[in-house]
C-alpha cells in the first residue's frame, strides 16, 4: 500500500490485528439498567412514602421536599457503594456541546483521624463547580465567578465504569449564582413546560377533561465514523479539528453504493457488541445499527424517550462511542463532514408530542380527516417551522454543520416541512374551507404467493427535506452529528408552545360562533394554513428550481453559513418568543448567541492555523523532497545522455510555488484582528477565511496525487475509509 514508514506501520498492524475479545452478551433481561438508579431500584431501595414521593416527581415534575432528599441520597450511596463507586459527579451540559463533570469523594475524616462515608441530601442536591471557566456569554466573569449545579430527580442517577472504577452520575442543572441558566438541561426543562401549559389549554377547548402531563419525545438517529487510531494519530487535522483538512479523492469512494447496509466488518461488530453492551447496562435503548452510506460511516439509532433523558442518555452515548473506539483501537468521529467527498454524518432528531390519557398527538390515526386534535397539533408544528424557521437554523448551526447542509447528502439550508401527499391533500382541503376523506395507501402486492401483502404507508418518505412527518412523528434531519439534541428540542418545543397558544386564542373566539366543533377547527385551521401553508412542500428539496421557489416565490429564507444563521437569535421576534413562554430571557438569549458565535470563530482560527501548520511542516517539506530526488535522477540520467520528460518536475514544482501563494494569502488574511462587531467577524470567517482555506486545499490534494506514495507525509483517504 505504502513504504511510508508510519503509514506502513499502522498498516501492518491493523491487517494483522485480530478483534478484541468480547465476552458473550448476557440476556437482556440480565443487564438492562443494572446501573441505573431507576424507579425499579428505589422501590427496592426506599420507604412507600419517600418512593411514592419520586416517583410522583419523576411523572410528574412535582416539587420534592429536601427530607425525601435525605433518604434518597443514603439509598443512592449505598447502592453506588455496592456497585463500586467511591466518588460522585454532578454531571451536566455546558453551551459547548460538551458533557462536564466534577468529582467528589463519598469520604469524610473524624476527630480520630479515620474515615467514614458521607452523602447528605444537601450534597445530592446543590453542587458548586466554577461559574465562569464554560463560556458563558458575559453571564459570568472570573471576579464573579460563583455556580451551581442542581439535581435533576427525573433524569436517573446512574454508575459510571471505568478502567480506573466505578463513579456514581447524577444529571444535573448548570446555573449561576445569579439564577441565569448557564447550560443545555434548563431551557430544554422550561420548553416542555411552556409546551404542556399551552396544550393543555388545546386539548381543554376540544373538550377533554383528563388530561396528564405532556412530555415531549425524542429517538435521535446518531450517525459516526470510525478510523483506526494508528492511522488517525498521524493526522493533526483529525486529532484537533476532528475532520481532514486535506485528502485527495480515492479512486473509490461511495459511488457503488456497496457499504450502505452491508455486512459489517467484525472488527466493528464486535466494537457495536460491546458498545451496545454498555448502553443497556445504562439503559439506554439502543433500536437499530448498520452500515451507512460512506465507507467507513455507521449509525445507531435509540428507541423514544422521554425528551429530557433522551437528552442527557445522547450525551451519554457520544461519551461512550468515543471511549470504547479507543478501546477497540478506533477513533470515532463526530463531525458532520471528516471526510470530503463522501457523506457526512448527521443526528436525525425524531420529535413528537403527547401523554398517557391522550396518547401521541403527532399521530393520525387511519383516518386523520377525523383525528381533529391531530390536525391542530400538526398544523402547530407548520405554523411555527414557517415563523421559526430561521431559529431552528440558528440551533443547528456551527462551522461543521456548514460543510453538510445544502449537499446532495443533507437537507438543504431552508427550512421546509414535508407532510406526504395524504397530508398535504388534507391540509390543501381545509385551505379550501372543507374535509374529506384522506387517501389510503393500499395494500402492497407484488404477485408473488409466498410473499405476504401488506398495507402501503399512505405517504411516502422524503429524504431532502430538512423537516419531514414520517407517520407518527417529525423528522428534523438538518441536525448535526456533533450537536447536543437539547438545542433542537428547546426550539421546538417552544414554537410549539407559540403555535398552540395561538391556536387556543383563535379557538376560543370561533367554537361560540361555529355551529359544531369540526367548523370552528376548520375555519382555525384554514386560517392557519393561508398564512403559513408556503413552508409545506413535498418536491426535491436538492433541486435548483426550488431554491429559486422558495425564496422567490415562497418567501422562505436560504441560509447557507453559521455567519448567517446565528444572528437570528437577536431577531425581536425570536426574543420574544423565547421571553413570553418563560424559556430563555433576553439576557440568557444574548449570551447563547455570544458563546455560539464564538465557537464559530474559534473553530474556523483553529482550523485555518492547521492548514498552515501542515502545509509548512508536512506537506512542503515532502514535496520539496520528492522535487529533489526527481531533479537529481533527471540530472545523472541527462548526464548518460538519456532525456527524460520533465513534465513532472514542472507540475509538481507549480504545485509547490501555488500552495505557498495560497498559504501566504491566508496568513496574511488571519493576521486581521479587528472587527466592528462579531457579526463582522463570523462573516470574514465564513466568506473570507474559509474560501481561502478551501483554496490551500486544492493545491495540496493536487500534489498529493502526483508525489511519490512512499514520501506523503500523513495517511490517505483510501487508508482511513477502507482499512479497518
Amino acid at each position: 500500500m505504502t513504504a511510508n514508514a508510519t503509514r506502513a506501520a499502522a498498516i501492518t498492524a491493523i491487517t494483522s490485528r485480530k478483534p478484541m475479545s468480547v465476552d458473550l452478551p448476557l440476556p437482556l433481561s440480565k443487564i438492562w439498567a443494572s446501573d441505573v438508579f431507576n424507579l425499579a431500584t428505589m422501590e427496592d431501595s426506599l420507604s412507600k412514602s419517600a418512593f411514592k414521593a419520586m416517583k410522583n416527581t419523576v411523572q410528574t415534575g412535582s416539587p420534592l421536599d429536601p427530607a425525601t432528599a435525605d433518604v434518597v441520597a443514603a439509598a443512592m450511596k449505598e447502592w453506588a457503594m455496592a456497585k463500586g463507586a467511591k466518588f460522585f459527579s454532578h454531571i451536566f451540559y455546558p453551551m459547548t456541546n460538551i458533557t462536564a463533570e466534577k468529582h467528589d469523594g463519598f469520604i469524610l475524616t473524624n476527630a480520630d483521624g479515620g474515615a467514614m462515608t458521607e452523602f447528605t441530601g444537601s450534597l445530592l442536591i446543590k453542587g458548586e463547580p466554577d461559574g465562569s471557566s464554560f463560556p458563558n456569554g458575559s453571564l459570568r466573569m472570573t471576579s464573579a465567578a460563583r455556580g451551581y449545579t442542581a439535581w435533576d430527580p427525573t433524569s436517573p442517577a446512574y454508575i459510571m465504569h471505568t478502567a480506573n472504577g466505578a463513579t456514581l452520575m447524577i444529571p444535573s442543572v448548570f446555573m449561576s449564582w445569579t439564577g441565569e441558566t448557564l447550560d443545555k438541561k434548563i431551557p430544554l426543562l422550561r420548553s416542555n413546560a411552556a409546551m404542556d401549559k399551552a396544550a393543555r389549554r388545546v386539548l381543554a377547548l376540544m373538550g377533554e377533561t383528563d388530561i396528564a402531563p405532556l412530555n415531549s419525545s425524542c429517538g435521535a438517529e446518531q450517525e459516526y465514523f470510525l478510523v483506526d487510531a494508528g492511522l488517525a494519530n498521524s493526522r493533526p487535522d483529525l486529532l484537533l479539528a476532528g475532520r481532514t483538512l486535506f485528502g485527495a479523492p480515492p479512486a473509490k469512494g461511495q459511488e457503488f453504493d456497496d457499504h450502505y447496509f452491508g455486512a459489517i466488518p467484525e472488527r466493528v461488530q464486535v466494537f457495536m457488541q460491546d458498545f451496545e453492551d454498555k448502553l443497556y447496562r445504562l439503559g439506554i435503548p439502543a433500536k437499530t445499527h448498520h452500515n451507512e452510506v460512506a465507507p467507513g460511516q455507521f449509525e445507531i439509532a435509540p428507541y423514544f424517550e422521554a425528551a429530557n433523558v433522551a437528552a442527557d442518555h445522547q450525551q451519554l452515548m457520544m461519551t461512550l462511542l468515543k471511549s470504547t473506539a479507543n478501546a477497540h483501537g478506533f477513533l470515532c468521529l463526530l463531525h458532520e463532514k471528516p471526510f470530503a467527498g463522501v457523506n457526512g454524518s448527521g443526528k436525525h432528531v425524531n420529535w413528537s408530542v403527547g401523554n398517557a390519557t391522550q396518547g401521541n398527538l403527532l399521530d393520525p390515526g387511519s383516518t386523520p380527516n377525523d383525528n381533529l386534535k391531530f390536525l391542530l397539533f400538526c398544523g402547530a408544528v407548520i405554523r411555527g417551522v414557517h415563523r421559526f424557521g430561521p431559529l431552528l437554523r440558528a440551533v443547528i448551526a456551527s462551522a461543521a454543520n456548514d460543510h453538510r447542509l445544502g449537499a446532495n447528502e443533507a437537507p438543504p439550508a431552508i427550512l421546509s416541512v414535508y407532510l406526504g401527499d395524504q397530508l398535504e391533500k388534507l391540509f390543501l382541503d381545509i385551505k379550501a374551507g372543507k374535509l374529506e376523506a384522506a387517501a389510503e395507501g393500499g395494500m402492497m402486492d407484488l404477485g408473488l404467493s409466498q410473499i405476504l401483502r401488506f398495507e402501503r404507508d399512505p405517504g411516502d418518505r422524503n429524504r431532502t427535506s430538512p423537516f419531514a412527518f414520517t407517520g407518527n412523528r417529525f423528522e428534523f434531519r438538518a441536525v448535526g452529528s456533533s450537536a447536543s439534541v437539547s438545542g433542537p428540542l428547546v426550539a421546538m418545543n417552544t414554537m410549539l408552545a407559540d403555535s398552540l397558544n395561538w391556536i387556543a386564542d383563535k379557538l376560543e373566539k370561533a367554537l361560540p360562533a361555529s355551529v359544531n366543533q369540526t367548523a370552528a377547527v376548520i375555519s382555525v385551521l384554514k386560517e392557519l394554513i393561508e398564512n403559513h401553508g408556503n413552508v409545506v412542500f413535498g418536491g426535491d428539496g436538492y433541486s435548483a428550481e426550488w431554491h429559486r421557489q422558495a425564496v422567490e416565490e415562497n418567501g422562505l429564507k436560504n441560509i447557507p453559513t453559521t455567519a448567517d444563521a446565528l444572528p437570528a437569535l437577536c431577531d425581536p421576534e425570536v426574543i420574544a418568543l423565547f421571553a413570553d413562554t418563560g424559556v430563555l430571557t433576553p439576557v440568557e438569549l444574548q449570551s447563547r448567541f455570544e458563546v455560539y458565535s464564538e465557537q464559530y470563530i474559534l473553530s474556523i482560527e483553529v482550523e485555518a492555523k492547521l492548514v498552515v501548520e501542515m502545509v509548512k511542516t508536512l506537506f512542503y517539506p515532502a514535496a520539496m523532497q520528492y522535487l529533489s530526488s526527481l531533479t537529481a535522477t533527471n540530472l545523472g540520467l541527462s548526464q548518460l545522455g538519456i532525456a527524460l520528460d520533465d513534465d513532472t518536475v514542472r507540475s509538481v514544482s507549480a504545485g509547490v510555488n501555488q500552495m505557498m501563494k495560497a498559504v501566504t494569502k491566508l496568513s496574511k488574511a488571519m493576521a486581521r484582528h479587528e472587527f466592528s462587531s462579531v457579526n463582522e467577524h463570523m462573516q470574514y470567517c465564513a466568506y473570507e477565511i474559509r474560501p481561502l482555506m478551501d483554496a490551500v486545499r486544492v493545491e495540496v490534494d493536487q500534489l498529493e496525487s502526483e508525489v511519490a506514495d512512499e514520501l506523503w507525509p500523513v495517511p490517505k483517504y483510501r487508508e482511513l475509509l477502507f482499512i479497518k
